[in-house]
């Protein structure tokens, strides 16, 4: 398990964490359709299959079954309601409603969409995150989205000192943030090491000053690591491609607070018919 706790933004710590509740019609789950998988934003743990969502009108993301084991219950401090929390890591979800009377289930999991992710995926058990900047985020999530085994991808801003970072800020140099991209993984069909090698592989981690024709800070190399294991994986592949005479810039560094970029920027290559122009994929090792 990975423990995203570091790389959650405020606001998302503030549900999480703090047990908070997004206003109503606001979350980016609740009209939601897609057929797939809902998991712990916390910990990766899958938590809701999508034929168990229903639309209740209540303005929040509503199930009315979870995956078993995945889902714990526990009385609310306002001694009226029951909360419900991830089972692994008691990540906060939101409330738990019986006797409605809206599905013949005659529940309702009514949940916040900032304690979720989502993948299309509509098996996966488990997932576990790697963060990557290597460039223009457009071309490292067009890439990452190839690498079988990767469940879900979602570019942002992260390394900064700045809540709220925009693209504009970003660019700017107001911020310090780089562009980087989370890649979800199923930890059964892939592992964190063929995930970095891949990384190591689509984009020239020799460069110094950015990624082909984009310069600037906010394009550089860089690895950001959640744990120990990660960490030394991360450097023994350093390692083993100075060792080939590669000139490795790419940067380690432990997570920070990951911004999710605006929506036109997800998916870019998709929405503009697009692919990288500068980015390629490189064997090294």
């Amino acid at each position: 398990m990975i423990l995203k706790t570091k790389s959650l933004p405020s606001p998302l710590l503030k549900i999480i964490q703090e047990k908070a509740t997004e206003r109503p019609f606001t979350g980016e789950y609740d009209d939601a359709d897609e057929p797939g998988t809902y998991l712990c934003r916390q910990c990766g743990l899958a938590l809701f299959r999508a034929q168990q969502k229903f639309h209740s009108g209540c303005g929040w993301p509503s199930f009315d079954h979870e995956i078993s084991n995945a889902v714990a219950r526990k009385p609310d401090a306002d001694g009226h309601r029951t909360e419900i929390v991830c089972q692994r890591c008691e990540a906060h979800l939101g409330h738990v409603f019986l006797g409605e009377g809206l599905t013949p289930l005659n529940v309702r999991h009514c949940v916040n969409s900032a304690s979720l992710d989502f993948t299309s995926n509509l098996s996966i058990e488990d997932t576990e995150e790697a963060i990557f900047a290597a460039g223009c985020f457009w071309g490292v999530e067009y890439y990452f989205k190839k690498l079988e085994g990767v469940v879900k991808t979602e570019v942002g801003y992260t390394g900064g000192h700045q809540d709220y970072p925009s693209y504009e800020s970003v660019c700017a140099h107001h911020t310090g943030h780089i562009e980087a991209t989370r890649v979800v993984y199923d930890p059964k069909k892939i592992n964190f090491e063929t995930v970095t090698r891949y990384f190591f592989e689509i984009h020239d981690p020799t460069q110094t000053d950015g990624q082909g024709p984009n310069l600037g800070e906010q394009y550089l190399s860089v690895i950001f690591y959640y744990n120990d294991s990660q960490k030394a994986i991360a450097y023994d592949l350093k390692e083993q491609l100075e060792k080939k005479n590669y000139f490795i810039t790419t940067k380690i560094l432990p997570v920070k607070p990951f911004w999710r970029a605006e929506n036109y920027h997800q998916n870019y290559d998709e929405k503009m018919h697009k692919q990288p122009y500068c980015h390629r994929d490189t064997k090294r090792f």
